[in-house]
């Protein structure tokens, strides 16, 4: 795998806007009601919020990271981007 998608899902708030952006489809977001234990990477309103990266499709190109207005996603491997604290 040459690029890694990090997303901090304490401030993630499932907007969405990152999967949009993604032109390769390499990201999906997944809100399940009631929230279950199962797969769950953060809790909003009662709903688990679930953000799935497919690394095999990632292009590292960045678009995610740009298109997050919560600056939570980052991007590290071949081409990283430079980090800022989130």
């Amino acid at each position: 795998m040459a690029f890694s998608v990090h997303v901090n899902m304490e401030r993630c708030t499932g907007c969405g806007n990152c999967v949009i952006a993604c032109p390769v489809d390499a990201l999906e977001l997944y809100t399940v009601e009631p929230a279950t234990k199962e797969k769950i990477y953060a809790v909003r309103n009662g709903k688990s919020v679930h953000l799935d990266v497919k690394a095999e499709l990632c292009a590292g190109c960045g678009v995610c990271v740009n298109a997050c207005p919560y600056d939570v996603i980052r991007l590290s491997g071949r081409g990283e981007m430079i980090p800022t604290e989130a």
